[in-house]
């Protein structure tokens, strides 16, 4: 395939939006203190991760957190190469795509998009948890009534859309966030760091204050089975068959929604003061930040709780059909796995029995969740607004407003999480974001490469080692294994679920490129392309890049038949 035929480069070149633009605010301390709330993300799953793996959990986030910080390398460096575009590794990996095809590189910046805006609705849905249950009983009215609107059980199982005090709640917290976000980057940054002060803390001293106080009992960890239940449901150590990695693999891809994620620091090269060396040291920071607290905190959330048993076992009518469910307590309590339980036991590892100390944990914790809203806001809409503005989305997101703020993008987010936050299962809809974030890393950290091949000799403010860049290639294909055959513990649509809403940009794209944009990309986006003449620059990969795709459908076919 041509650069001329796949895409149309050679016809005129449409006008670039004419509207406002971000500004060069902050440094990258900025970028590390708005990147800060993405550790908070380790509350919005431990719980469903340990109730699903059991013991071997805390290897899963600490091997995830490890291959993420490998990872980020590769993003590192693309992000140097264009220090002149928001909207973070989507945006710089679709750059490499789209010499090969136009209708692969848009699905980058949307799958990053559908993985990080869901933050939103989780987020203030569990920091509205957090503050009905520190304020009423579980039992109470408050926490207890609802209204139906939409039943989803054909995608899980009591699954659907609701009306309850968790969503008045959660929505006033998402307009709060927003009103911060709208004053621009540098207000953002002022605020995440105040935020992160207070936020991090807790997260710090949950992970370091059962090592020094030395209440780790090797019994909590050991040995490392996957979890499994005997016929009257009494918890039992696995083996390590293919049900056992199944569960392995479900936690490793659903720990990897957090745990890569500070890759979003590299989200605001287009407004640092100094991008060539800031970039770097954005990422680099805020992964050493996220490798402590997601090795720490499941170490210690694990270390007290503990695996858990039976409590109640389930209760069975004539025909054998499950009336009401077993309950455990420990890892496996339902409110751990639903994540509202996860803030009183954190609270409780640090304040003890008091009830003031655990008031104070939790308050922080909810702060942590609102870091991580903030971050969230700040690179989703980013990436909505480069979006628009290289062609990939409608033309309305590529407006900003006078502080730099990108405001159309930001409400598109908002009004988006409003419909997520009436869902009833948060962790479904963060198992199928995570499929597009699992889709969007596979195709960035093969970008890498790309790059390496189609660029060799652009300049790199940061190279990464050749060693680096092999091996974030290697994880991206790990990555796609570990979707095809995890992903659906967490309900049996959930894969193609997430597929369907990748698969969505693509009436998207067509819309704005051919009836928009008449077939034609802005003239900004075909200057970063450098489809021209230009010394140095040509397609070097040939298929390889669609041997790459290929490859990696076939693994996840292979993953799903096991």
């Amino acid at each position: 395939m041509s650069a001329t035929s796949s895409l149309d480069v050679t016809a005129a070149i449409s006008d670039p939006p004419k509207s406002g633009s971000l500004h060069r605010k902050i440094g990258w301390q900025g970028a590390f203190w708005v990147a800060s709330g993405v550790p908070a993300l380790v509350l919005f799953s431990i719980g469903a991760i340990a109730a699903t793996v059991g013991k071997p959990a805390w290897l899963a986030w600490m091997l995830s957190i490890t291959f993420g910080f490998i990872q980020a390398f590769t993003y590192a460096e693309i992000a140097g190469m264009f220090p002149h575009k928001s909207g973070g590794a989507s945006v710089y990996g679709a750059i490499a795509w789209v010499r090969y095809s136009k209708f692969i590189a848009p699905i980058s910046v949307w799958c990053n998009w559908l993985a990080w805006t869901p933050v939103l609705a989780i987020g203030s849905g569990l920091a509205a948890g957090y503050i009905l249950l520190a304020m009423f009983p579980a039992d109470a009215v408050i926490n207890t009534w609802q209204i139906t609107l939409l039943d989803l059980s054909f995608l899980k199982s009591d699954l659907s859309l609701r009306i309850d005090a968790t969503f008045i709640l959660g929505a006033a917290v998402l307009l709060a966030v927003f009103g911060i976000q709208h004053g621009g980057i540098l207000r953002s940054a002022r605020v995440t760091m105040v935020l992160g002060l207070a936020a991090l803390i807790p997260l710090m001293l949950i992970g370091i204050v059962p090592i020094l106080t030395g209440d780790i009992s090797a019994a909590n960890f050991l040995p490392i089975a996957p979890l499994a239940f005997d016929e009257a449901g009494n918890v039992i150590n696995g083996e390590w068959n293919i049900e056992g990695w199944k569960l392995m693999a479900g936690g490793m891809f659903i720990a990897a929604w957090s745990t890569y994620a500070f890759e979003t620091s590299v989200c605001y090269t287009r407004e640092f003061r100094n991008p060539k060396k800031d970039t770097f040291k954005a990422i680099f920071y805020s992964g050493l930040l996220c490798l402590a607290v997601f090795t720490l905190v499941p170490l210690a959330f694990q270390a007290d709780l503990g695996l858990g048993q039976l409590v109640t076992p389930a209760v069975l009518d004539a025909a054998g059909n499950e009336v009401s469910p077993a309950v455990y307590d420990g890892m496996l309590a339902p409110d751990i796995y639903s994540g509202m339980g996860v803030a009183t036991a954190l609270a409780a590892m640090v304040g003890g029995s008091q009830q003031l100390g655990n008031i104070i944990i939790i308050i922080m914790l909810v702060l942590a969740l609102l870091l991580s809203i903030m971050t969230s806001m700040a690179g989703s809409s980013r990436t909505l607004y480069q979006g628009a503005v290289d062609g990939w989305l409608p033309k309305y997101l590529s407006h900003a407003n006078e502080h730099g703020s990108p405001t159309r993008a930001m409400w598109t987010d908002l009004c988006f999480n409003l419909v997520l936050l009436l869902m009833s299962d948060y962790v479904f809809v963060l198992a199928v974001s995570n499929v597009c974030y699992v889709m969007f890393n596979f195709l960035n950290l093969n970008a890498g490469w790309i790059h390496r091949l189609d660029r060799p000799n652009w300049e790199r403010p940061y190279k990464a080692p050749l060693i680096l860049i092999v091996l974030g290639t290697i994880l991206s294909f790990v990555n796609v294994a570990l979707m095809g055959l995890g992903a659906n513990i967490w309900g049996e649509g959930t894969l193609w679920s997430g597929v369907v809403c990748a698969a969505l940009i693509l009436p998207v794209f067509l819309y704005r490129h051919y009836v928009q944009d008449k077939g034609v990309f802005p003239k900004a986006m075909v200057e970063d392309m450098h489809m021209g003449d230009e010394s140095g620059v040509k397609k070097r990969a040939g298929i390889l890049p669609f041997v790459a795709i290929a490859v990696a459908v076939l693994i996840v076919v292979y993953m799903q038949q096991l």
